[in-house]
């Protein structure tokens, strides 16, 4: 009667509102991978964490009372021989992507997988490798590619409307920047640099929406702003000039402060604060891309412009807003359109194919041949910035 009563109750538990409950697993529950978590479940409530495999478990049990029922594990290898989630997602910090998906992927458990797929060339190389025998279906998290005005302006591209696409126009102002100077951000050797940790998103979209393929890039960078004397490992509530500098942290309020604790202007700041690339693409054509990190406020940008012969395609993401102009007619389009906080919502769209992918309804929106493309070319851009020259973009090394 009691093991009856038991299984009764675990039945309960898989089953949340008639709804099949979808266990989740974690490695690595990080900030951006909770968010995707909160997402999910406030669009589909049946999913709900019960693995986490993380080296802060104690913390994480500590600071997360509402995990209840979770089960905790230092390692993945430890985890797959113990556990058969729905699915994985992989929320480490970006060096570990490469590494922590490698060991999922011959599970056949969806995953669901941060961008940069890859901060390397190895580590691009050797998950090419590995997806070759993969048997698990991967959505990379490229929220742009499946925002409403991405899907948008592919829809119109691809109508004919404007002409093919025979150039593009990108810009990506980031007002918010100093998150990659305060924190862990600005270790290179986690990010591999700013290409990888913001143009990713941007030259996946690009693809997206033009459906071609990238043949070669040359870049460059510059360290303009966020460079300095200041001594290594300094931080803000340390600084003289705290009350004084507009980058200072030490009067934020906790746990912000805490997470964006060092000096913008030390010695041991990484990242460039600039970049630009130009991509050629295999009809030709060829994609300027620049980006920004020490804009701020209302000088903010992100969108691009795609330009065929008959027209313009426009789009604004913090506007929210996609323009069409007419080459040949005195004509502009004008669609406002809601996207939401989620990025530009594009999250909701992503979790909601990830979820499906864990039922089974549907395959991956972002695969991980589109995540390890744009790893690529921003590994070939910043190589491309290094030394000064073109980098074809192809899979040998």
């Amino acid at each position: 009667m009691k093991r009856y009563a038991s299984r009764l109750c675990d039945l309960k538990k898989s089953v949340i509102g008639g709804t099949k409950m979808l266990k989740l697993g974690v490695i690595g529950y990080g900030s951006r991978i909770r968010n995707v978590i909160k997402v999910m479940q406030e669009h589909h409530p049946e999913c709900q964490v019960t693995t986490i495999v993380d080296v802060r478990n104690e913390f994480i049990k500590e600071e997360n009372n509402h995990l209840t029922d979770v089960h905790y594990y230092e390692t993945v290898e430890e985890m797959l021989r113990n556990e058969r989630p729905d699915g994985l997602l992989i929320g480490t910090r970006c060096s570990l992507h490469t590494q922590m998906a490698l060991k999922v992927l011959p599970s056949g458990i969806p995953l669901y997988l941060e961008k940069p797929v890859s901060t390397t060339l190895d580590d691009v190389h050797l998950l090419k490798k590995g997806s070759d025998n993969a048997t698990s279906e991967v959505v990379v998290s490229f929220p742009l590619r499946v925002s409403r005005l991405a899907r948008l302006a592919k829809e119109i591209i691809d109508s004919g409307k404007i002409g093919t696409v025979e150039h593009v126009q990108a810009v990506n102002n980031t007002p918010y920047g100093s998150v990659y100077y305060h924190n862990w951000y600005r270790d290179e050797n986690e990010t591999g640099g700013l290409f990888l940790q913001k143009a990713t998103h941007d030259l996946d979209y690009i693809n997206y929406v033009t459906g071609q393929l990238p043949v070669s890039v040359c870049a460059m960078t510059s360290k303009q702003i966020f460079k300095g004397t200041k001594p290594a490992g300094l931080k803000c509530v340390d600084c003289e000039e705290n009350t004084t500098c507009e980058e200072s942290t030490a009067f934020f309020k906790s746990p912000k402060r805490e997470k964006w604790a060092y000096c913008a202007f030390a010695e041991d700041t990484g990242n460039e604060d600039s970049g630009s690339a130009i991509v050629r693409y295999e009809s030709g054509m060829h994609v300027t891309y620049s980006q920004n990190f020490f804009v701020r406020n209302k000088a903010g940008y992100r969108g691009a412009r795609f330009m065929g012969y008959k027209g313009t395609v426009e789009f604004d993401f913090y506007k929210s807003q996609l323009k069409v102009y007419m080459h040949h007619t005195p004509r502009v389009e004008t669609h406002d359109l809601d996207l939401g906080n989620d990025h530009f919502g594009g999250d909701t769209a992503l979790v909601k194919n990830f979820v499906n992918v864990m039922k089974g309804q549907e395959k991956s929106v972002s695969t991980l041949e589109d995540g390890l493309l744009s790893a690529l070319m921003c590994l070939k851009a910043k190589e491309s910035a290094q030394t000064g020259t073109f980098q074809n973009i192809n899979w040998d090394l």
